[in-house]
């Protein structure tokens, strides 16, 4: 579990003159939930624009480190080779298919079936389909898969989001506030969900809902204008007194929007 899967190193991001990353030093180890919270603009989807080399760095890479084969560096690396490699982003927004039913998105993100109607009309392998059904039964959604995912529940297309994510076999999932919308039980239920999730691949989430980090996390870096305030376990950072000054007295940590 302490194996390295992706270490930021001397990550720096300069807007023309707005500094919003400054030397920013993260190790993140596989088959954890790693979270990035901090205060509105403390730069924390620049970071996961970095990793997936939708923004370029002034200073620093990015690596990745595969199991079982040579590290890859992201930066400067195309998004989609990044995708390639085993990365996958989950935005705030779901972007499911809502005309499809639950099956037909799962089937159109599969690796190598391009088009939408070359997908629905693809024919499953044994194998895909009992690595759908299982991915499926992980987020709870096997009893939905004949459905349409526009009559999802907002939380329920959050997980088939992140399902549909999953059967591309990444090693690492980014997940930008993936709590958002959501009531307490829905909010639960996806820490739960991530937690069964993480035996399979590593988890990157950015988020301000503090009780979900504190049920699900396994390491907390604190953002603060563009810097590493802090990192640590939950308990560690929510002690921490320049956290409660900056971050958690502001009552900002629910329904800030980053930058």
């Amino acid at each position: 579990m302490s194996e390295k899967v992706l270490e930021i190193k001397d990550i720096t991001v300069d807007f023309d003159g707005f500094c919003a990353l400054l030397n920013v030093n993260v190790n993140v180890k596989r088959h954890t939930i790693h979270f990035f919270i901090g205060p509105n603009g403390a730069g924390k989807t620049t970071l996961l624009d970095i990793i997936c080399a939708k923004t370029k760095p002034t200073k620093g890479v990015c690596t990745f480190y595969p199991e079982g084969r040579g590290s890859v560096q992201l930066t400067g690396m195309k998004e989609y080779k990044i995708v390639g490699e085993g990365i996958g982003r989950k935005f705030q927004v779901p972007s499911v298919f809502v005309n499809l039913s639950v099956m037909e998105n799962m089937i159109l993100s599969l690796k190598g079936n391009k088009g939408v109607w070359q997908s629905i009309f693809f024919k499953l392998s044994k194998q895909d389909e009992e690595t759908i059904n299982e991915i499926l039964e992980t987020v709870d959604l096997m009893d939905k898969k004949d459905e349409k995912a526009g009559s999802l529940a907002h939380g329920q297309k959050q997980w088939l989001e992140i399902a549909m994510q999953l059967v591309q076999k990444p090693e690492i999932i980014m997940l930008d506030e993936p709590a958002a919308g959501m009531g307490k039980p829905e909010t639960f239920k996806t820490g739960e969900i991530l937690k069964k999730i993480k035996e399979i691949c590593t988890i990157i989430v950015v988020e301000h809902d503090m009780d979900f980090v504190k049920q699900i996390s396994d390491r907390v870096t604190v953002l603060h204008e563009g810097k590493v305030l802090i990192e640590g376990t939950c308990d560690e950072v929510l002690a921490d007194e320049t956290v409660q000054a900056v971050y958690l007295g502001r009552g900002g940590e629910r329904n800030a929007e980053d930058n």
